[in-house]
């Protein structure tokens, strides 16, 4: 199980339920992620996502306005933090830039991917701020803390974009035997009762994306939302072509841009670019984990949440009966 929440750093240990939602590269915009802290699990979304790169000043400040409106509004129910992920890959040439708006912010926690740098996580600290790192394996897991990461995004097969190859009983276990800090885990959760199971193997929280491109808050065009609800996992393919890092893709989506799912070509990782090369070559190539199976309706981030929620819960009386 996991383990107290008192041990996690603030804001960790007051989140008013177990859920990270992913930052989904250009569909999370501050109408989602607001829409998701909100509904009370913690919203987020790339830096990269404003675009031109002067758009993040005011959208930090769009976010941070609304969530504190809302709290004063709502003092009995406040909304959970809000995070911003950070590509900490040599492509970005905007890190430093957005992170310094993320400082400005005093972004609550700050989520980095492809890449662990001491000094982002100092930037983090310097305001109270936390940084949880996404890993696909243990290696990559104790370098991420050895630099000063406050926690981990354990990154299992079947997860949505980026995605790793472990089983996540695999992956839990091996980070738990040295690592006792802030941990969530990715792959194929968007249940309520896949949220527990995360939990009952050491993780402290769920962390789910895909789910959320079929609301409507979220900046995903219909096709592509209504392409999850009709989908399942036999509908996801393992692909390194479009980044340069393997990722899970929606099947509809490359036979559309008159690929063969079945024989496509491998990339060459060290011609990775975040910056918008590769965003423009294959902006209709959607990505998409493994769990969009229990995904059968388009609706509001708040009606998702709160089916997550009785899900959780029936989840937790049911293993109770069985005790």
């Amino acid at each position: 199980m996991s383990l107290p929440a008192s041990r996690l750093p603030a804001p960790l240990n007051r989140l008013p339920f177990p859920v990270i939602a992913s930052p989904l590269f250009i569909i999370s915009t501050p109408q989602l992620v607001i829409a998701q802290c909100k509904a009370g699990v913690v919203g987020s979304m790339p830096g990269l996502n404003a675009r031109p790169a002067s758009l993040l000043d005011e959208w930090l400040a769009e976010i941070t306005e609304a969530l504190e409106a809302h709290n004063r509004a709502h003092p009995d129910k406040p909304a959970a933090p809000f995070a911003i992920n950070q590509i900490v890959h040599k492509s970005n040439e905007r890190l430093e830039h957005d992170m310094a708006l993320c400082v400005k912010y005093k972004v609550p926690i700050i989520i980095t991917s492809l890449g662990a740098r001491e000094d982002i996580n100092a930037a983090a600290h310097s305001y109270g701020g936390v940084v949880l790192h996404d890993v696909i394996n243990n290696s990559f897991a104790r370098k991420a803390v050895d630099k000063g990461a406050d926690g981990l995004i354990a990154v299992a097969t079947g997860a949505g974009g980026h995605a790793g190859v472990k089983s996540p009983f695999a992956l839990i276990q091996e980070i738990r035997q040295w690592f006792d800090g802030s941990l969530a885990l990715s792959g194929a959760i968007a249940t309520g009762g896949g949220i527990l199971a995360a939990q009952s193997m050491g993780a402290d929280f769920a962390y789910i994306g895909s789910a959320f491109i079929a609301t409507e808050e979220a900046r995903a065009v219909e096709g592509y939302k209504q392409a999850i609800v009709n989908s399942s996992s036999d509908d996801i393919v393992y692909s390194n072509l479009f980044t340069g890092v393997h990722g899970n893709y929606l099947r509809p989506s490359i036979v559309a841009a008159g690929l063969d799912p079945e024989n496509l070509p491998t990339s060459d990782p060290s011609k990775m670019n975040f910056g918008g090369g590769a965003a423009k070559a294959w902006k209709d190539i959607w990505g998409c984990g493994q769990g969009i199976g229990a995904i059968n309706a388009i609706r509001s981030t708040s009606d998702y949440v709160d089916q997550l929620k009785r899900e959780y819960n029936q989840a937790r009386r049911s293993l109770l009966e069985v005790a």
